[in-house]
């Protein structure tokens, strides 16, 4: 409230108030913004998917156990490192603008794919990292327990360690979707008209700021129901901890 009538109050207000909450030229730039918003979600979806197979297949690599699996383990290891400490935009850039530089026949110059692929990559790394922490969770008994079953290597990852992991981490996994919702906004940069972009077209146009407001507020209902989600699995895996603990 303080905050508030500090804000209203000042000299500036009605300078700022015309420039960045006007509520007629964000009535005019909201469709523009909002057809941007859907290659935002399209970006979320299929990069979503790809990050989960990718991240998966990393961390099964990382946990792979024996010196004849240490070169994939390595490699693998080499992904997460480079990937997980590169800026996501740095990546963008080298991804977006390197790979139609070098001109090869096959390579994409979409906007949308490059950036696409270059939110994958580092994505996945993080994802990884968040799987391999769930795999290792899994109590080394239960390995023991399917290796007497006659189980092999693929069948106990696959029907008792896997599906343990995965419900282990949901609630770090959807948090991490929540800020790849954010991230998403960045493909941008490279071009592609998404809902970042389409505003900063209009504020070109216009030089009124109201446009990017608008665009920041649908991130912000693109991002609020994946968070209520994250909270409410959070709070189911901590009272199924809790009620677990005092069996």
């Amino acid at each position: 409230m303080v905050a508030y009538l500090v804000v209203t109050r000042s000299p500036g207000w009605p300078r700022v108030q015309t420039t960045f909450f006007s509520l007629e030229f964000g009535r005019e730039s909201f469709l523009p913004i909002l057809r941007g918003l859907w290659v935002n979600v399209q970006v979320l979806l299929i990069g979503g998917v790809c990050v989960v197979v990718l991240g998966l297949g990393l961390a099964v690599l990382r946990t792979l156990r024996g010196p004849a699996f240490a070169p994939l383990r390595i490699l693998a290891t080499a992904y997460v490192d480079l990937f997980r400490g590169m800026p996501l935009i740095i990546t963008l850039y080298l991804v977006g603008f390197g790979l139609p530089a070098l001109r090869l026949q096959g390579i994409p110059t979409s906007p949308f794919v490059l950036g696409t692929v270059a939110i994958v990559l580092t994505y996945s790394a993080y994802v990884a990292e968040v799987f391999r922490a769930g795999i290792e969770s899994v109590h080394p008994s239960q390995r023991a327990a399917a290796r007497s079953l006659g189980l092999t290597h693929r069948q106990m990852m696959r029907i008792v360690v896997l599906p343990q992991a995965v419900r282990n981490v949901t609630p770090a996994l959807l948090n991490d979707f929540v800020a790849l919702q954010k991230d998403v906004g960045l493909i941008s940069v490279l071009g592609a008209v998404d809902a970042v972009r389409a505003a900063q077209i209009l504020v070109g146009q216009s030089f009124n700021f109201t446009p990017y407001v608008v665009a920041g507020l649908l991130f912000v209902l693109l991002a609020v129901p994946s968070a209520r989600i994250a909270d409410a699995v959070s709070a189911r895996a901590r009272r199924r901890q809790q009620s677990g603990s005092t069996l």
